[in-house]
């Protein structure tokens, strides 16, 4: 079947529908709804049962990027700065130190046991030497997987921040096996020009769009999101613009903006997550499209060998030489060590030898796709496995709720209280996004006149207005008093 304009909203709506319908029981017999997706765009291919003929590499990055784009914001919402902050350094060094560490061992090992070049070797280990946001935040989040000593936040910060450096060592030893006289001092130019760019861009870009959000007056609350998301592709374009890693900024500006208060935030974060799940689908569909299955399996033997080596060998020894100067347990090292997942982000990596057209460009291709399988399948199949093995989760009856989750629920709190607002109150003719109520506080209701107002973060506040909050506990009160009379001090 060749896709048409007439028939690919048909194809792609039934894929989709398929893809949610079978992901939906997957886990009854613990296989990762990625793994489903991949094989069902694999079963519509062209050597499958739908035999739809899709093989253009180009239009698969252009689609793996702008997925990549909403799965890593998304992620950088979700992410708690509080959580984070204690773990910083260590997933720098994973996402940084580790992911150079992976690339040179495993091309290092690829070089050995193939007659690869030694720069086609350490272009293939770069290629795989990041774990993958989408499969990390994925697996996690379903089987809402709870974790002792802050290793849930490292695996996330690390998965969410380490494709920058992984896209960086690809493009740097891919120029390397086109050009095999390039001179190293350019590459590593190269290389903190993109991470330093990147991060500053991502900051930058993170403060410009809160006071863009917060300031401009949309008349529909559906337009937030929709802001967001022009927000989000000008962080990336911009950031790649000036020669920045775009990735590492719309991370950034992510974490920024998801431990700021926003105007419907709630709204925000609802809309992200449905579709960072639509992308991770999408994403893994094509891929799975692209894919001749006839041709992966001439390299089964290398793939599962290579495979191996990265998750026994080159995975742990990253991350044991990573975090070597930092005090933490063994069983937590082997765990992160094992929660070093594969998946869609390495077979769009891999897309870009087949663009450049490189001689191996195809068994590379192959090679990656083989192995982000068996990493999916073998890594993310038994996470709570190990996680029980090695002491490290937390039982069902103590998992802490999200911060954002909370935000993102509503979720009710233990108590309630009513807040009045004198005429003199400089909170008077304030925004409620303004007020910068703790977290521990949500305004439900505003009794005016007689009537009640629905609040939002845009909703300004008039004399002798009722503010009805809820609380986690009593001792909030205090704080929510501490704000007003702060403000009102200003």
């Amino acid at each position: 079947m060749n896709l048409t304009i007439e028939n690919i909203l048909l194809v792609g709506s039934l894929l989709l529908f398929i893809s949610i319908v079978v992901g939906k029981t997957s886990y009854r017999f613990g296989v990762p709804t990625l793994i489903l997706f991949l094989t069902i765009g694999m079963l519509a291919g062209s050597e499958g049962i739908a035999g739809i003929r899709f093989n253009d590499p180009k239009i698969a990055q252009f689609i793996g990027i702008v997925s990549l784009n909403f799965i890593l914001f998304s992620g950088g919402l979700d992410t708690n700065w509080k959580s984070v902050k204690p773990i910083l350094k260590e997933g720098i060094m994973l996402s940084t130190v580790g992911v150079l560490l992976t690339a040179v061992t495993l091309g290092t090992f690829v070089w050995f046991v193939t007659d690869f070049t030694i720069f086609e070797s350490l272009l293939l280990g770069s290629i795989v030497s990041s774990t993958d946001a989408a499969a990390v935040f994925s697996i996690l989040r379903s089987k809402n997987l709870a974790l002792k000593n802050n290793l849930r936040p490292t695996l996330e910060l690390e998965s969410g921040s380490n494709d920058p450096m992984a896209y960086v060592l690809t493009i740097s030893f891919l120029t390397l096996v086109i050009n095999q006289d390039q001179n190293y001092v350019t590459i590593i130019l190269m290389f903190l020009q993109q991470m330093v760019l990147g991060g500053i861009a991502g900051f930058t870009f993170g403060k410009i769009s809160k006071m863009t959000i917060n300031k401009i007056k949309l008349g529909f609350e559906g337009l937030y999101p929709v802001l967001v998301i022009a927000l989000m592709f000008i962080t990336f374009s911009a950031t790649d613009f000036i020669g920045g890693n775009g990735f590492l900024s719309i991370y950034i500006c992510a974490v920024y903006l998801g431990n700021q208060d926003l105007i419907h935030k709630s709204t925000i974060l609802k809309m992200f997550d449905g579709i960072a799940w639509l992308m991770q689908i999408v994403l893994f569909l094509t891929l799975g499209l692209l894919v001749f299955p006839s041709e992966i399996i001439p390299y089964m033997g290398i793939g599962l060998l290579i495979s191996v080596f990265l998750i026994l060998v080159a995975r742990p020894i990253s991350v044991f030489i990573s975090l070597l100067f930092f005090k933490m347990k063994l069983r937590r090292k082997f765990y992160i060590s094992w929660v070093g997942l594969r998946g869609a982000v390495p077979i769009v990596f891999a897309t870009y030898p087949l663009l450049a057209g490189i001689e191996k460009a195809n068994m590379i291709f192959n090679i990656v796709f083989f192995i982000s399988v068996t990493s999916v399948l073998i890594q993310g199949t038994t996470l709570s496995i190990f996680a029980k093995w090695l002491n490290v989760a937390l039982p069902d009856e103590v998992k802490p709720i999200a911060e954002n989750d909370r935000y993102i629920l509503n979720l009710p709190k233990s108590a309630m209280k009513e807040v009045s607002i004198p005429p003199n109150s400089f909170a008077v003719s304030k925004r409620i996004i303004d007020l910068h109520f703790p977290k521990s506080a949500f305004i439900i209701m505003i009794k005016r006149d007689g009537k009640f107002v629905r609040p939002g973060g845009s909703t300004i506040i008039e004399a002798d207005d009722i503010l009805v909050v809820l609380l986690d506990n009593e001792d909030s009160l205090a704080e929510v008093n501490e704000v007003l009379e702060q403000t009102s001090m200003i």
